[in-house]
């Protein structure tokens, strides 16, 4: 018996005059030679002759009538749950693009605090430097400003002091 679902398939095909004439001429090569190959196309002719001999069934009205109806509800039930499952594929979309649309405004807000403080962060440093930008501005020169600075003539506790 062989085992190999192509070779049967090849078989089936043999017998039922499905296959071009190469194909048939390959296959009846094999059967001259391969012994087991003539068993199991013997094998399949026997079981297909018997199928033959078998009576055939008869359906009656009432037969295709229940089938029909049978297939009628399958796809009646089968509309419903599609039916049903519209509203939930809806909720589920509208759910996500809320979820989208407060994932995106948190993220803008979180980017917007961080580069918005950037700036305030750093007009509080410059802030001592603004108060007294007319007096900076009467200065001879940066460099004089700049070895003023380094002096520590000015200390900022002396300034907390006042």
């Amino acid at each position: 018996m062989i085992r190999d679902p192509a070779l049967q398939e090849e078989l089936t095909a043999y017998l039922d005059g499905e296959l071009t004439s190469d194909d048939r001429r390959r296959v009846e090569e094999r059967l001259a030679r391969d012994a087991d190959y003539r068993t199991e196309l013997q094998r399949m002719q026997r079981a297909w002759d018997l199928l033959d001999k078998l009576p055939r069934a008869s359906v009656d009205d009432s037969f295709m009538r229940s089938t029909i109806e049978m297939v009628a509800i399958a796809a009646a039930d089968e509309a419903r749950t599609q039916a049903l499952q519209i509203p939930r594929r809806r909720r589920l979309t509208i759910i996500a693009g809320a979820a989208a649309v407060l994932l995106a405004a948190g993220l803008g807000f979180g980017l917007g605090e961080q580069f918005g403080n950037r700036r305030e962060t750093q007009l509080l440093k410059d802030l001592p430097v603004i108060e007294n930008f007319e007096l900076y501005r009467q200065a001879e020169s940066v460099d004089f400003l700049r070895k003023l600075d380094d002096s520590n003539l000015f200390d900022e506790e002396a300034s907390d002091a006042k």
